[in-house]
């Protein structure tokens, strides 16, 4: 049995608050390049570009990626082994988003109630998702999430009837639905299958993998192409301008479900798909 003093936690999450929201994964950096690069349309191109400064910029440290850094999604993968000394779990990790805002001058943008709507005042709580994994160390991942992205999400329990074509033309309605809403061009997390609420947290886990990670099942691997083609067909572009470049990656979970069912649920992310990690 190993053991962690919820401080350790603390730091460590007031710390990736401040870098997810300054500094993008390079992964999605040099997806944009390769985006512009073969991009034709000459308003997307200048959007793609202005989208580059302003991650040079917020380099710099100063002014984050988003004036909307979002609400703190605590993702936790707590090794089995792990005993945590020194207080509550959940009390470290908010503290530690508390931390993070207040030092990071980051916007608190939580409200305590979701229709008496009076702001907590510093990004508290946190959304929390813990899960037990074999071993005995905590990785962590903060993923700030914007809401004129979250906001575009949906979830959808088709028939199973529906089958893949189905899923697919409903990821691309969702897309298209969402318009310029989401400030694209946007990243795409796809959970398909397990039940209502474990399909929408498959997706927005999905957004968590990097853009250039390859989908280990052929199946899923191939229909993330397809829906990417299909969906930068759309022409909605950088910003909503038009162009080929409506979206830089969609990633899909898959779990088991009920013979009865298909649920499928689409969460979408600006450009700035922010989420940064350590494991202690």
């Amino acid at each position: 049995m190993r053991e962690i003093n919820v401080k350790l936690i603390e730091d460590k999450i007031a710390e990736l608050c401040i870098e997810a929201n300054h500094y993008l994964g390079d992964d999605l950096k040099n997806c944009m390049a390769e985006m512009l690069e073969n991009e034709s349309w000459t308003v997307a191109r200048q959007m793609l570009a202005s989208i580059q400064e302003n991650i040079e910029i917020a380099e710099e440290g100063v002014f984050p990626l988003c004036q909307d850094t979002g609400m703190a999604c605590v993702f936790l993968e707590v090794g089995q082994d792990v005993h945590f000394t020194g207080g509550l779990l959940e009390d470290a990790v908010n503290e530690g988003v508390r931390r993070g805002y207040r030092d990071g001058y980051l916007r608190k943008s939580i409200v305590a109630d979701p229709l008496r709507r009076v702001n907590t005042g510093d990004n508290t709580p946190a959304y929390i998702n813990t899960e037990i994994v074999a071993g005995d160390r905590v990785k962590i991942i903060v993923a700030p999430k914007g809401f004129g992205s979250e906001n575009m999400s949906q979830v959808k329990m088709l028939p199973p009837s529906a089958g893949e074509e189905g899923v697919k033309e409903f990821v691309v309605k969702v897309c298209s639905d969402a318009g310029a809403n989401p400030c694209p061009p946007i990243v795409i997390g796809v959970g398909i299958g397990g039940t209502f609420d474990k399909a929408a947290l498959m997706a927005k886990k999905a957004l968590l993998k990097s853009v250039d990670e390859e989908n280990e099942d052929p199946y899923y691997r191939d229909m993330e192409n397809e829906l990417l083609d299909r969906i930068n067909g759309l022409g909605i572009g950088p910003q909503g301008f038009g162009g080929r470049t409506t979206a830089l990656s969609v990633k899909i979970n898959a779990a088991p479900t009920h013979i009865a069912g298909l649920p499928v649920a689409v969460n979408v992310n600006c450009h700035v798909s922010r989420h940064k990690e350590a494991i202690i």
